[in-house]
């Protein structure tokens, strides 16, 4: 059958269109975001954030993380730095004196006392959760976790670690006569002692006693 070559390129017309639109893979959001530690303070109402060993001040836009009025609590208790752990976009900003703004899109801590930029451990900690009344504090790495409560000195211990619907995640370990669970959710969590903010919950049954508590992520881990 003779097939005209004018209808062969009205033929392949739509299939050039849609070749055309292709622009390659989705850019992926998150990517597109910076992870910073740094000081964070308060001028004439705007938040200002400053990076750790970093000169440059750049203005806060709190998007949807509710930074602005944690920061207001912090700061009204006679703070005038908090140190904070944050993510989001960098980029321009209308604002005076600014080096650039900073765009939120999650607080992973905010707190007015700690180690701040000075922990050593930082970039080397997957987690990190904590409770009061009485104090606990898991810290956990690659290389497992260690563990401390009232009734034990610093322990290291291995762990596993299980990825649950919603962002939860169980971590336990049993070992040298223990038994640990830490359930972690992704919640907003309030020190009731400090005022610190974390962008987790804890929960922490040691033997199978229950401790409550906040946690965050550390630099080995951002997710």
């Amino acid at each position: 059958m003779h097939i005209s070559r004018k209808f062969l390129v009205f033929t392949l017309l739509p299939l050039f269109a849609s070749c055309a639109v292709y622009t390659g893979k989705p850019v992926d959001p998150e990517k597109s975001q910076t992870r910073l530690q740094g000081e964070l303070t308060r001028q004439a109402g705007q938040l200002w954030f400053s990076p750790c060993n970093d000169p440059r001040r750049f203005a806060i836009s709190e998007g949807d993380t509710g930074i602005a009025q944690d920061s207001s609590e912090l700061l009204g208790d006679g703070h005038s730095v908090l140190f904070a752990d944050l993510r989001g976009r960098m980029g321009s900003t209308k604002v005076s004196g600014a080096d650039g703004g900073y765009e939120l899109s999650r607080v992973y801590r905010l707190q007015p006392e700690g180690n701040g930029c000075e922990d050593p451990n930082f970039k080397r900690t997957v987690l990190r959760a904590s409770g009061q009344e009485p104090f606990w504090s898991v810290t956990v790495s690659n290389q497992g976790m260690v563990l401390s409560s009232p009734d034990n000195e610093p322990l290291a211990l291995p762990y596993m670690e299980e990825q649950l619907p919603e962002g939860r995640l169980n971590l336990t370990s049993e070992a040298n006569g223990q038994r640990v669970e830490l359930w972690i959710a992704p919640q907003r969590c309030v020190n009731d002692m400090s005022g610190a903010v974390q962008h987790l919950s804890a929960e922490l049954r040691l033997n199978g006693k229950l401790m409550r508590g906040c946690a965050s992520f550390g630099g080995a881990r951002d997710n």
